[in-house]
């Protein structure tokens, strides 16, 4: 067995990942990692890409361009056209991202709308979004409805789209962590999307169905970027934290991107239901199927 699979097996035993990504000075390494990925020089880059390439199985034979001039560039690279076909289904909300689905099903019905990050952990959805008016009166709609965990490793596409035509209207940006949200540790951090950096994206699709997106960002990556707010929201953003928008997306836009892996979370209020075949562990690429409009 060659080193890098040596170091990748290594990286994967629970208690080591989690030593190694949660109990450091997780806001230092981030900026660390925000500074160093953005260097443009040719032996930064190329040692910072070769140490990557060692822990995650990179491929960038779908990128649009092969040659990059920062670490950065390649983690927020685009694909080549045509490389997502987008469901054209009008019952069918499609994945924002490339993404590994983690826990999903139905949002509790409970005050606090329950939800799961992992089995045998949940959290209301009030911890995740807070508790002004915009945030109570989402999460009423919301319950009883449909939610996907999706998880964007490292070596992933990074950029997300717009799930259905749709209208984004509002993002509360929400400042904290930056743990880790592996599995390794959701199993282990109760609550763990509340506590980290996340927007929460409020939209309406064509219909007046309200809509949910909440992209959380992690360990190295506590940066996101939107397309309609032209600002980084990360730990160095100082406000406002209520940013209203009026921007229209069709099916498949491009909506924003993170600067390295991590998650969004997708919630749908009741009248949708995951797609067949969507479940824990399941593979899911931009524009495919993730949830479906149930029959009246």
């Amino acid at each position: 067995m060659n080193l890098s699979r040596q170091l990748q097996r290594l990286a994967l035993h629970e208690d080591i990942n989690f030593l190694l990504t949660n109990r450091v000075p997780r806001a230092a390494l981030t900026r660390f990692m925000g500074w160093l990925s953005r260097i443009r020089h040719p032996w930064v880059r190329g040692a910072s890409m070769a140490v990557w390439r060692t822990f995650t199985d990179l491929d960038l034979s779908e990128a649009r361009k092969t040659s990059f001039d920062s670490l950065h560039d390649c983690f927020v690279r685009e694909l080549k056209p045509g490389l997502r076909p987008i469901d054209p289904r009008p019952d069918v909300l499609t994945s924002p991202c490339d993404a590994i689905v983690g826990a999903c099903g139905r949002i509790g019905e409970d005050a606090g709308a329950q939800v799961f990050q992992a089995k045998g952990f949940p959290y209301p959805l009030a911890d995740l979004l807070g508790n002004d008016e915009r945030a109570k009166s989402m999460i009423d709609t919301l319950r009883g409805g449909s939610y996907v965990t999706l998880r964007l490793t490292s070596s992933m596409y990074h950029r997300f789209h717009a799930p259905a035509a749709l209208s984004l209207e509002h993002v509360t940006y929400h400042s904290g962590d930056t743990w880790n949200v592996n599995p390794i540790a959701l199993k282990r951090i109760e609550r763990l999307f509340c506590k980290n950096e996340r927007a929460a994206l409020h939209a309406r699709l064509a219909d007046g169905t309200p809509l949910l997106l909440v992209p959380v960002a992690a360990i190295l990556v506590a940066s996101m970027r939107l397309r309609a707010v032209d600002v980084a929201l990360n730990a160095r953003y100082r406000g406002p934290h209520e940013l209203p928008c009026a921007a229209r997306y069709e099916k498949g836009d491009e909506m924003g991107w993170f600067e390295h892996g991590s998650t969004i979370l997708v919630f749908a209020p009741p009248g949708f239901a995951l797609h067949e075949g969507v479940d824990t562990g399941h593979r899911v690429r931009v524009g495919e199927a993730l949830l479906r409009r149930e029959p009246a």
